[in-house]
């Protein structure tokens, strides 16, 4: 397992963390998967006070191993709230329940929207509480969760408030390529949240996508995409099991740059987007927006090139049904919600016949709805 420097808090961290949103079924699963986590070289738990019975699992079995605290690295998170004061309440059941007297890393979870944003910069911001525990020596670092737009995102780090982020960034959406940049820029740490499952359910490929990245995984060339980038810092690995924490293992000591059989795969893969969709290939530059109907339109049309190009149906539906459903965590409407209004189309650089396209998608995606794990 390879290490690096988690930005301006300077912790020297795996570039895999394990991360506890999914797969807790009981203490004793989590106990074996956090095993064979610090036996692979993991040495950064992240979790968050809303993921359920996370943080008291995590307690028990750090004890359970008696560990040195200073041979591992927690992160938990916070929602964002006007209130100040249930930050600090908050903060001392976390303490509890971790069985710790500090914490390393402390992210409000989930600065989605612009009002979020307020909470933090306003004068009783929420995070005074924080900025005091860390005088105190309860907590060591303060940094943030994203699922918001990209402007968000970049007035978030430029701030200045935070020393690491967490964000969504994958060879399959890569629209947060800026704020990675800007992170890097001003020495924010990058961790990449759920670049498995987010970033494609590449743990169950359809057999298309598996024939283009061969002879690699989906699943290892995405990790490779993101750790031979010297601008990202950890990736977050999620497990019910231990096998689960494999092929990322097999990956985590390799921060080479791309080789050229990897750059092979990759330039197949753009190959196949390009010749698949023709005329009817949308490249994400967003300038549709904004939709009076509400419609995510760049990330409803990113569904259907996956679809098309690459047969991720699967992960189609599953993205497509949070529409209306995950609130700030994956704003948005569906692609039936179209009333071809027209007032996208001028702005579209490609021509895209988007009113068409919208409701092409909500034919091939359209399911049952889909809500995030833990709810808030």
């Amino acid at each position: 397992m390879e290490y690096r420097r988690f930005g301006k808090t300077n912790l020297p961290i795996s570039v895999f963390s394990l991360g506890t949103m999914r797969g807790l079924n009981d203490p004793s699963s989590f106990t074996a998967v956090l095993e064979k986590a610090l036996q692979s070289g993991i040495n950064h738990l992240e979790t968050a006070a809303a993921y359920g019975k996370s943080e008291e699992y995590i307690g028990q079995a750090l004890k359970h191993f008696n560990i040195p605290r200073q041979d591992f690295y927690l992160t938990t998170k916070f929602s964002p709230t006007p209130d100040p004061e249930k930050i600090a309440t908050q903060l001392e059941n976390s303490l509890e329940k971790l069985q710790v007297d500090y914490i390393d890393n402390i992210a409000l979870h989930g600065i989605n929207t612009e009002e979020h944003l307020r909470w933090v910069t306003q004068e009783n911001s929420c995070l005074r509480p924080l900025q005091q525990a860390q005088k105190e020596g309860k907590i060591g670092n303060i940094g943030f969760s994203t699922h918001a737009p990209l402007e968000v995102i970049l007035k978030t780090l430029n701030t200045n408030l935070f020393s690491f982020v967490n964000l969504h960034y994958y060879y399959f959406w890569q629209r947060n390529d800026p704020a990675v940049s800007l992170a890097h820029e001003k020495d924010i740490g990058v961790f990449i949240i759920s670049p498995t499952d987010k970033g494609g359910q590449l743990y169950a490929p359809p057999e298309k996508l598996k024939q283009l990245c061969t002879p690699f995984s989906p699943q290892w060339l995405n990790y490779r995409f993101l750790l031979s980038d010297p601008r990202v810092s950890t990736l977050s690995l999620g497990a019910a099991f231990p096998d689960e924490l494999y092929p990322a293992l097999e990956v985590g000591n390799d921060l080479s740059p791309l080789q050229t059989e990897e750059k092979a795969a990759f330039n197949r893969l753009e190959q196949e987007l390009e010749t698949t969709l023709g005329e009817n290939k949308c490249s994400q530059c967003y300038e549709c927006l904004p939709c009076p109907e509400e419609i995510n339109i760049p990330e409803v049309l990113r569904l259907r090139n996956l679809a098309v190009a690459y047969d991720m149906t699967g992960f189609g539906q599953y993205r497509y049904g949070m529409f209306e459903n995950a609130g700030h965590w994956f704003p948005g409407r569906k692609g039936n919600r179209c009333t071809e209004c027209g007032e996208c189309l001028p702005r579209c650089p490609e021509n895209l016949d988007i009113p068409n396209l919208l409701q092409d998608t909500h034919q091939r995606l359209n399911g049952s709805p889909r809500r995030r794990l833990w709810e808030e």
